[in-house]
């Protein structure tokens, strides 16, 4: 499996998750999936793939960490950190964040783009190292995002075959 198809299949599985709505309307669902019977300004949680369709036509207002802070507060926490030390991202961090990015106007998204590619070049920079030197550990693959994960595990993979070129079976 790819990037791309480790990180689809994530995303189905973030927006299977519940969230805290607020409701705008009076409103009465019932399907074989799910049903809903709220009041205006009732709190309830739904899932969220359901929540962005309610959200959509406004009748929901969908009650969600803010990701510019959360992307914020990464950026301070790796700043801290040494060349090889990683600070703890969750591992569906950056799904979140593109999920956050893509309702947001374009003028705001450039910014939060911005701060993004700036914690992902620290973040992919001490990853390299990491990868290069050792194998992934359990305390590491907590601090890694899916993403992060998977490529660590492909530069650990192609770190080793190109050694492997040269000197054999042989560290």
């Amino acid at each position: 499996m790819n990037i791309s198809d480790i990180t689809h299949v994530h995303t189905i599985g973030y927006r299977l998750h519940d969230v805290k709505v607020t409701f705008n309307h009076d409103i009465k669902v019932n399907t074989s999936e799910i049903s809903i019977d709220a009041k205006h300004g009732e709190i309830l949680s739904i899932p969220r793939w359901v929540a962005d369709v309610l959200e959509l036509e406004k009748l929901v207002d969908i009650q969600d960490t803010d990701m510019v802070v959360a992307l914020k507060q990464a950026l301070v926490k790796e700043n801290v950190q040494g060349d090889f030390d990683l600070s703890t991202l969750d591992s569906d961090f950056y799904i979140k964040v593109r999920s956050y990015m893509q309702k947001l106007p374009p003028q705001d998204s450039d910014k939060v783009e911005s701060m993004l590619n700036t914690l992902i070049r620290k973040r992919q920079g001490k990853i390299i190292r990491l990868a290069d030197s050792s194998k992934m550990t359990s305390d590491l693959a907590k601090k890694l995002s899916i993403e992060e994960q998977t490529l660590f595990d492909s530069i650990h993979s192609q770190s080793t075959n190109f050694k492997k070129q040269f000197l054999g079976d042989k560290k």
